[in-house]
């Protein structure tokens, strides 16, 4: 592997992780930054899900605590089980969505331009919710994770569907929907987490055995050098997020989606830069 190629390997590392559980979408950026980057391994959509997959790591790291005392009182602690229970449940919908349409959405919707066009509604959704969202802390119906039922589990879930869509963010779709559905911030934020991880997974293998033809070991260097700055990177981004959601809404990140959105419609509406090649 030549160092242009690591260089570039790390620096997808460093967009997944920072942006997988931001309401942002790291899909949509990885897409932006693959082509910007002029990126291309045999196995690409198999380099994409494996640092996502390393993304995920870093979270079941940081949550290690909780997931080992919910696997250990799956046989008689109420709690374990019924947040083992909504987290089955709010994986359903996307899962049965996702078979169903995952090949003709990345068809149709894996480039730029409807990525942006992604970046832009989401944001605008997020800034929407924002106004009308009860801004007193402790006036949610649902404070923590504990507090949530089956049908809250299940909206949520339904919100995750959104994520199929490249740009769209699965993070953005649960905490939003979640906050849409009743949520406080910390509850809609930690059960993303907590979704994330067999929604993930499970896409994860499902990925990897549609792509196993394509795999290549000769590209396991990037493979390597990328999943290991998407897991700190990721790591770093879990952190700072738990803490930010405590004192602050997610308007900055709308608008971050908004402009960034804007300026790809923008630059190829001028033909600054010409995305109808991009993803080739």
């Amino acid at each position: 592997m030549d160092l242009l190629l690591a260089i570039k390997a790390a620096i997808l590392g460093i967009v997944e992780g920072l942006t997988e559980f931001l309401p942002i979408s790291s899909t949509g950026h990885l897409i932006v930054a693959e082509d910007l980057l002029h990126f291309r391994l045999a196995s690409l959509e198999a380099f994409t899900i494996a640092i996502q997959a390393a993304a995920i790591l870093a979270v079941c790291w940081e949550l290690r605590a909780r997931i080992l005392q919910t696997l250990a009182g799956l046989g008689g602690d109420p709690k374990a089980q019924r947040l083992a229970r909504n987290v089955v449940i709010a994986f359903l919908p996307a899962a049965v969505v996702g078979v169903l349409f995952k090949h003709a959405i990345e068809v149709v919707l894996f480039h730029p331009i409807p990525v942006a066009m992604a970046w832009v509604a989401g944001g605008i959704i997020i800034l929407i919710v924002e106004r009308l969202h009860v801004p007193h802390q402790g006036a949610e119906r649902v404070q923590t994770i504990d507090d949530m039922s089956w049908q809250d589990a299940l909206k949520v879930g339904c919100a995750q569907c959104a994520a199929l869509i490249p740009g769209t963010s699965r993070s953005g779709a649960t905490i939003i929907g979640g906050l849409i559905f009743g949520l406080s911030r910390r509850a809609a934020t930690e059960f993303s987490f907590f979704l994330a991880i067999p929604t993930m997974f499970g896409a994860t293998v499902y990925s990897l055995y549609k792509a196993r033809d394509h795999l290549n070991a000769a590209d396991m260097g990037p493979y390597a050098v990328s999943s290991l700055f998407a897991f700190v990177s990721a790591l770093v981004a879990v952190r700072w997020l738990l803490r930010y959601i405590a004192t602050h809404d997610f308007k900055p990140f709308a608008w971050y989606r908004i402009v960034f959105g804007g300026v790809i419609v923008l630059t190829a509406m001028t033909g600054i830069v010409d995305w109808s090649n991009k993803g080739d």
